[in-house]
């Protein structure tokens, strides 16, 4: 039996909800353009999602408390899409989930403009005040008499 079973919607349930522009923009993108989408529909639609989304993470919980892992991980979010009969889905989730891997190295790889400065902070410190009083000194008025 699941946490939801037999309990009835409670107030946390009821608050959880996707942003209602994302998931009509992400519709209106799949759709095709002479096709429109009633708002009931895109609620219906939010609805199953979040459903949905209790449904995997209930189910990932489950084989995490198997495994005896405090933490869900993806690879328990792809084993809980199979269980459930979603393997056609587990490719493609793989594969985002290998471009998400790479981005996050990709992230971790950018070097700050300090980094790569090659500078000591004092050095830049003092580049700086040295661009300010040449700043200061362009646009004060001159008191040298005319």
């Amino acid at each position: 039996m699941s946490d939801r079973e037999g309990l009835g919607a409670s107030s946390n349930d009821e608050d959880l909800s996707l942003p209602k522009a994302t998931v009509a923009k992400m519709i209106t993108e799949l759709l095709p353009k002479d096709i429109v989408c009633a708002k009931e529909t895109r609620d219906l639609v939010i609805e199953c999602c979040v459903e949905f989304i209790h449904l995997i993470s209930s189910e990932a919980n489950d084989i995490c408390e198997k495994e005896s892992k405090k933490t869900i991980a993806p690879e328990h979010i792809i084993s809980a899409l199979k269980a459930l009969g979603f393997d056609q889905f587990t490719s493609e989730v793989e594969d985002v989930l290998k471009d998400h891997k790479q981005q996050q190295k990709d992230r971790e790889k950018k070097v700050s403009k300090f980094e790569q400065s090659g500078k000591t902070e004092e050095e830049l410190f003092a580049e700086q005040e040295k661009l300010f009083a040449a700043s200061r000194a362009k646009f004060q008025p001159s008191t040298a008499p005319q």
